[in-house]
């Protein structure tokens, strides 16, 4: 029987997620929240305040109440800072599964970079988490991921795929468990 959780990260398989929960953010408003004045409003105005909030309540509040959140640790690519940055998030095999989506803006997000520069990092929900080691999930993979994460977690990133089509393709990541410690 496996673990329910991956370093202290839940366990969120999309296959066995039951259809209310995988609706729940579309029936709520998830097409407005996906327009491009929406997405920028959550982006600039009340993601920034996700990850102290999770911080703060030791997990047990967020302002994404539909989807998995979690909060990534990651090292500046350029600035050899710290950042913590909320992502929605699910579980594939014995990985931690996110999707640079950025909104559908034009660029990857800034987290993405930083992880493709230093792929170490940490995962927590609360108290809770560990340290991961990122790589990029490429071809059939990537789609196979992609495709679930839409169709199971938040259909918002069909509207963010449309958005980005022959700019960019939005990257999937895959987060291992950190053993060398």
């Amino acid at each position: 029987m496996r673990n329910d959780s991956l370093s202290g990260i839940r366990r969120v398989e999309l296959e066995s997620r039951p259809r209310w929960k995988r609706q729940l953010f579309w029936l709520i408003g998830g097409k407005l929240f996906t327009t491009k004045r929406a997405a920028g409003f959550w982006r600039r105005r009340v993601a920034p305040l996700e990850a102290p909030l999770m911080k703060a309540t030791r997990g047990r509040a967020r302002m994404s109440f539909s989807i998995p959140v979690l909060v990534l640790t990651s090292t500046g690519a350029r600035s050899g800072k710290r950042y913590e940055t909320p992502l929605a998030y699910f579980t594939d095999g014995d990985d931690v599964v996110l999707i640079a989506s950025n909104y559908g803006r034009e660029h990857h997000p800034s987290w993405y970079h930083n992880l493709l520069a230093h792929p170490d990092c940490e995962l927590h929900i609360g108290p809770d988490g560990g340290r991961f080691v990122a790589h990029e999930a490429t071809g059939a993979d990537r789609d196979r991921l992609y495709a679930l994460a839409a169709d199971r977690l938040n259909k918002g990133w069909n509207v963010y795929e449309q958005r980005t089509d022959g700019i960019r393709t939005i990257p999937v990541l895959r987060l291992s468990a950190d053993d060398r410690a």
